[in-house]
């Protein structure tokens, strides 16, 4: 397992992966760290691709995921991959996109499970009344 950090607006993004694909990506409100550590190719090329997100360069990520989940949650996580940039989709509609309307719950909590914030853009899911709900990283 590699790790890296990014200094973004919105704090410190955490950054796990290995050559597999990346695994986590989180942002805290810690101190950069001072240290590096060792890292591989695909790490490097998130760390590159947030930045250019960050400087309005990027708008579609390229990159190996692996997340750790259940399957349901990987495939929840797969749709999400899925709501372009700019756009908005909701709970309801995900789960029907997903086959099972009445899993809306359970997508709603996979959504929040999901440990790849703003690669895999669980921002982009709203609630069907148009309300911001579910986020993993939390409403700032």
């Amino acid at each position: 397992m590699y790790i890296a950090y990014l200094q973004t607006p919105l704090g410190v993004a955490h950054i796990e992966g290995d050559d597999e694909g990346i695994q986590k990506v989180t942002i805290t409100n810690d101190a950069f760290p001072s240290v590096e550590a060792p890292t591989c190719e695909v790490v490097q090329s998130c760390v590159a691709q947030l930045k250019e997100y960050f400087e309005g360069k990027r708008q579609v990520f390229d990159l190996k995921l692996n997340p750790k989940g259940t399957e349901f949650q990987r495939r929840v996580w797969q749709d999400l991959l899925l709501v372009p940039f700019g756009r908005t989709t909701s709970y309801l509609a995900l789960s029907r996109q997903l086959g099972d309307e009445k899993a809306i719950r359970a997508v709603a909590a996979a959504n929040g499970k999901n440990p790849i914030w703003l690669i895999v853009p669980c921002h982009r899911i709203i609630g069907s009344d148009g309300s911001l709900t579910g986020y993993a990283g939390g409403l700032w």
